[in-house]
């Protein structure tokens, strides 16, 4: 089957947003969600004022990951007011919506991206630094669109070293590389198991198969967070590592990816053109 001619998509950016960065992934249950989190916190360590928006319609986990509940109040210029916590200013559909852990959302395709228009910019997001976009998993019609529409400086793509994570996690490189979006670097996720008792490491999704796809893809590695009880711990209960244990190990790889797209988003200096063909 032929696609049809290629269709001029405008972008728009969001008054007082510097970068818009995403955090992807190509499936779902790699560790998302708490990287954009980590990520977010771990950028106002480095002393820059940040936004996190959980693109993630049908499955919101930043309110519980980040701590922040209850329905935002309106501005005087009617606008939404995010949430703060942990030094970010959070917004996700889930804090729009009743009962939001056990309600399920289901909406077709043109009701999840006007819930994204409002989201992006019908929020007040203020004068920010960093923009973090929690994306939906996948490749599909609302990521993609997502990429068009937004003026990113950069994506962080997520996974673990599984041969099928990898697989998916080229494929959201690929998406990203047809919209001209920059590729910040890869996280490796659940990189290995460190036994606190024998201090023994178990990497129980494979070795080096980020690394390799980074070298195959021509881009770095920014860091490889463990699998940690901690890290599951504080996500669950709101409170971050990198918030609640800021001296650990854990919250130090965190930093480190943070310094590094920071790094990257500076010295790239990304001006992303206004129309991108799909």
């Amino acid at each position: 089957m032929q696609g049809g001619p290629a269709r001029a998509v405008k972008s728009a950016a969001i008054p007082g947003i510097k970068h818009i960065v995403a955090v992807a992934s190509g499936k779902g249950g790699v560790g998302k969600s708490t990287t954009a989190v980590n990520l977010a916190v771990s950028l106002t360590k480095l002393g820059r004022k940040v936004g996190l928006l959980d693109a993630d319609i049908y499955g919101p986990s930043v309110p519980k990951m980040l701590g922040i509940s209850g329905k935002p109040s309106m501005n005087p210029e009617g606008k939404i007011t995010p949430l703060r916590n942990h030094g970010v200013y959070g917004m996700s559909i889930g804090l729009l919506i009743s009962n939001p852990e056990n309600s399920a959302i289901v909406w077709r395709g043109p009701m999840v991206m006007s819930a994204l228009q409002q989201l992006l910019y019908q929020v007040d997001w203020g004068e920010k630094d960093f923009l973090i976009v929690d994306m939906p998993p996948g490749t599909g019609d609302a990521q993609l669109t997502l990429t068009q529409r937004v003026p990113l400086s950069g994506a962080v793509i997520v996974s673990t070293p599984q041969d099928i994570a990898l697989m998916d996690a080229r494929r959201g490189v690929n998406m990203f590389q047809k919209v001209h979006v920059p590729i910040l670097g890869l996280v490796e996720n659940m990189s290995f198991f460190q036994c606190p008792n024998c201090q023994h490491r178990s990497h129980i999704f494979g070795t080096d198969g980020v690394q390799e796809a980074a070298k195959e893809i021509g881009v770095d590695v920014i860091g490889k967070v463990p699998i940690e009880i901690s890290i599951r711990k504080c996500s669950d209960e709101g409170t971050p590592v990198t918030a609640s244990e800021p001296d650990s190990s854990e919250a130090s790889e965190y930093l480190r990816i943070a310094k590094a797209v920071d790094q990257k988003v500076s010295e790239k200096k990304t001006a992303m053109p206004s129309v991108f063909m799909d």
